[in-house]
């Protein structure tokens, strides 16, 4: 298991999440996590934002930061600290 910073700037306003730490497989899957922990599947509330607090997979900058430690044994993403710019 990997664990990435993954973080967006296009969708910048009160009550959004502007990046988080998370675990996952791949880059891929980092990608597609939404940091109030929901792995998104598709539903998008328009083209760039994700339920208003994120962002459309497409717009997400995916980091590596390492690799968890061997006796860390989750097999699902999720995400371990988010950052949230409340209005």
């Amino acid at each position: 298991m990997n664990i990435y910073k993954i973080s967006q700037t296009v969708n910048i306003d009160y009550n959004t999440y502007d990046s988080a730490i998370v675990y996952a497989r791949s880059e891929e899957d980092a990608r597609y996590i939404c940091p109030d922990n929901y792995y998104i599947s598709g539903w998008w509330e328009d083209e760039i934002n994700y339920s208003h607090s994120w962002c459309h997979p497409d717009f997400v900058t995916v980091d590596l930061l390492g690799e968890a430690t061997d006796w860390i044994t989750v097999t699902e993403a999720g995400v371990i600290l988010a950052s949230f710019n409340t209005g």
